[in-house]
């Protein structure tokens, strides 16, 4: 007899797996269904931030600006391995928004969310604040700092899809959905993993799309009859070599009315996004055009001393965002709310299409479709609801106080580890380092290095506990290693992985 899954999710982005991992702790039994890689769309092309979105006050977005608030510090104590506090400066430039404005909303800010041990908004004097030494000379001499959180977003999902598959989801990456029909009570799905000749045949009493920004394209695929209103706006980053020593970042005010972000990236780098722009067509072939390079680069010109120029740029990106087209004239109008719509019958199996939504909020997203899709399904044993808020994501069972503890604690027992790659193997895996890490107790027993502190022992982990399967993976989502690795060494890292997978005796990952 054919097994009937609960729920199917088409989507691993944060919005299908943070979906994925409430719902098998909820008891319930859960297919999710990738056709690339983990994150490999949006959800790791974000500004990498968990915030509550100061400029969205502006929009009068009070309800999505409090979720938000309140999410943060929810986020910093089940994710503190990867997720951390951050100090914004805001400077105050003559002729933009006026400071009394600018005090109002920063007041709502601290205000709005239950903030708790996020420190609030304090006024700085440029001329004497370290902050200002990077300012180009005369424009600034006022600012404000305030609180939001930093992000590794692509390991965000990822580790919600690990915890997922722990308790029982089946994750399938690489497995596109070709198509899927009502069948009596269920629905019938044909899936078909990458390589493989064949199709397979799977069964689920609930569906929900959560392709991002192939939602409507899913749309269609599944013939459901339901219009969905999505708005696809493009916002692209550059990454440049980093223009200040401290660790605060920046929010910049444009004179057309939008924000611009300078963002401490990788030690070494500095990160700078983003544009809101329209975007039509397919959004796996976005990528970041010329006047969006221009924009970034000139509005960081025109605030920081030294100048950001083309042949600064090392790496760039871009995310396309599926908002819902609330008729907003201006793509940085559009809201950020997320919307769950269904399309159910009596008698027949549901689906339920999400769009919209940002990452910061992306658990209690997971909680309304959980809550909206109850009806639906069966009774089962499982963790009461809004467990995700109090259970910690694999890595980060340990207080958001306790990083430098458990980095020294890495230190200790790996002795042979230099510091630079303590600590990025403790923001990445936080616990799970030691799992990583395993038994080793010089260097050469982690075996062979890819370069850039990248070992064979971290990526056959990779590759067994969290689907990886090739050095884009491991280089730009799993890490952002590829800021440092060479071609030569992405090309052999790309041909390790590839033998060892289609090894027998490569152990298939968790779930």
């Amino acid at each position: 007899m054919q097994h009937v899954y609960d729920l199917a999710i088409i989507g691993g982005g944060i919005n299908g797996c943070g979906l994925a991992r409430d719902a098998a702790g909820r008891g319930f039994s859960v297919l999710l269904c990738e056709m690339g890689d983990l994150a490999s769309g949006t959800s790791s092309r974000s500004t990498k931030l968990i915030h509550g979105g100061l400029r969205y006050l502006e929009h009068f977005d009070f309800r999505l600006v409090r979720e938000a608030l309140t999410e943060r510090e929810v986020m910093w104590a089940i994710a503190p391995h990867i997720v951390r506090p951050m100090r914004f400066v805001l400077p105050y430039q003559q002729g933009l928004r006026p400071a009394w404005m600018l005090r109002v909303g920063l007041f709502m800010y601290d205000h709005l969310g239950g903030r708790q041990r996020l420190p609030g908004t304090t006024s700085l004097d440029l001329a004497a604040d370290a902050a200002g030494a990077a300012l180009k000379p005369g424009i600034f001499s006022t600012a404000f700092e305030y609180s939001d959180c930093w992000v590794d977003d692509a390991r965000l999902v990822v580790l919600n899809a690990v915890d997922a598959a722990r308790r029982g989801a089946d994750i399938r990456v690489r497995t596109r959905v070709l198509g899927a029909a009502r069948t009596g009570d269920h629905w019938s799905l044909t899936v078909q993993e990458a390589g493989a000749a064949g199709t397979e045949t799977m069964a689920t009493r609930v569906l929900v799309n959560a392709a991002g920004p192939w939602v409507a394209n899913v749309a269609d695929l599944l013939a459901s009859g339901t219009g969905h209103k999505v708005r696809l706006v493009q916002g692209s980053h550059i990454v440049v070599p980093k223009l200040f020593a401290h660790d605060r970042a920046y929010l910049f005010q444009n004179p057309d009315g939008r924000v611009v972000f300078a963002i401490p990236y990788e030690h070494d780098f500095t990160l700078i996004g983003t544009t809101d722009r329209d975007f039509v067509g397919n959004p796996g072939a976005a990528t970041i055009s010329g006047g969006e390079v221009d924009y970034l680069c000139a509005t960081a010109s025109a605030c920081f001393a030294s100048p950001v120029r083309r042949s600064d740029i090392v790496w760039s990106y871009c995310g396309v965002r599926p908002l819902y087209d609330d008729g907003a004239s201006a793509a940085q109008a559009a809201s950020r709310e997320y919307v769950l719509e269904m399309d159910e019958a009596p008698g027949q199996p549901p689906l339920l299409a999400i769009i919209g939504g940002k990452i910061t909020t992306y658990r209690r997203l997971a909680e309304a479709v959980v809550e909206r899709l109850g009806p639906h399904l069966p009774e089962r044993q499982g963790l009461a609801a809004g467990w995700t808020g109090r259970q910690p994501l694999p890595g980060g069972d340990f207080d958001v106080g306790g990083f430098d503890t458990l980095a020294g604690a890495l230190a200790r027992d790996y002795a042979f580890l230099d510091a630079g790659n303590v600590r990025r193997l403790a923001h990445a895996y936080g616990k799970e380092a030691w799992r990583v890490l395993g038994e080793a107790t010089i260097a050469a027993d982690l075996g062979r290095s890819f370069g850039a502190s990248l070992t064979e022992a971290e990526v056959r982990y990779l590759i067994t506990q969290e689907w990886a399967r090739s050095a884009d993976d491991v280089a730009w989502r799993r890490s952002k290693l590829g800021l440092r690795l060479t071609a030569a060494e992405m090309a052999a890292l790309d041909a390790w992985m590839r033998e060892v997978i289609a090894s027998p005796q490569s152990s298939r990952p968790v779930g």
